[in-house]
């Protein structure tokens, strides 16, 4: 859609939207990785740790949105050349993340390690499950309704967040049903693919179109 039907003011609405959007995906996923990260570590689930971090990656894609858009309303010109290395940035923790997840679960695999059950783990994905469907919905409509890929973006990453609560939470509730130990780090292996695609899209720039860019 082109905003070219959209009233100035209408737009400043809309980017305004999209800017708490992106500053609650920030606020929410500190908080829900920090609590993922801590309780993973302690009941020994490689699954919740990379859920952990991965929060804290979209935090910091969902960073990169804030800014653009806090840019746009100063009618300010956002640096492309800083935003592509930064996005940079980001694809390499992406691999990271992928990279320490899958050494983990190998290592979980041959050590045959058994975590412990953990329900404020299942507490923790079902909240993710309850909110994260509605914020990525929220998201794209705003990037409909403006045409904006940078939104769009963001929606889609937040809808990946979605697929990595459903498979850690299958693996985690699987895990404490039936107790078999390699649930776990299976769901790590999905996890990390999620990863290496997140990766690959930051790295080709796939959150700063070229068609995006600010005309004032």
């Amino acid at each position: 859609m082109s905003t070219e039907t959209l009233s100035e003011q209408k737009i400043e609405q809309l980017t305004r939207k999209g800017l708490r959007l992106a500053q609650f995906t920030v606020a929410y996923n500190v908080l829900e990785g920090a609590a993922a990260i801590t309780v993973g570590l302690m009941a020994g689930l490689v699954s919740v740790v990379g859920f952990g971090i991965d929060s804290g990656i979209e935090s910091i894609a969902a960073i990169l949105v804030g800014i653009r858009l806090a840019a746009r309303l100063r009618h300010g010109h956002a640096d492309e050349r800083k935003e592509r290395i930064a996005l940079k940035l980001v694809a390499v923790t992406f691999f990271i993340l992928a990279a320490y997840v899958t050494f983990e679960g190998i290592r979980s695999l041959i050590e045959a390690e058994t975590p412990e059950n953990s329900p404020i783990s299942i507490v923790i994905l079902v909240l993710s499950l309850l909110i994260m469907p509605v914020l990525a919905v929220m998201k794209k409509r705003v990037g409909t309704a403006l045409g904006d890929n940078l939104i769009l973006a963001d929606a889609a990453e937040t809808k990946i967040c979605v697929l990595l609560s459903i498979s850690t939470l299958l693996g985690v509730g699987l895990y404490m049903l039936t107790g078999a130990t390699w649930l776990d780090p299976v769901a790590g292996f999905i996890i990390a693919a999620f990863a290496i695609w997140e990766g690959k899209e930051a790295w080709e720039g796939e959150l700063v179109e070229d068609d995006d860019d600010d005309d004032d």
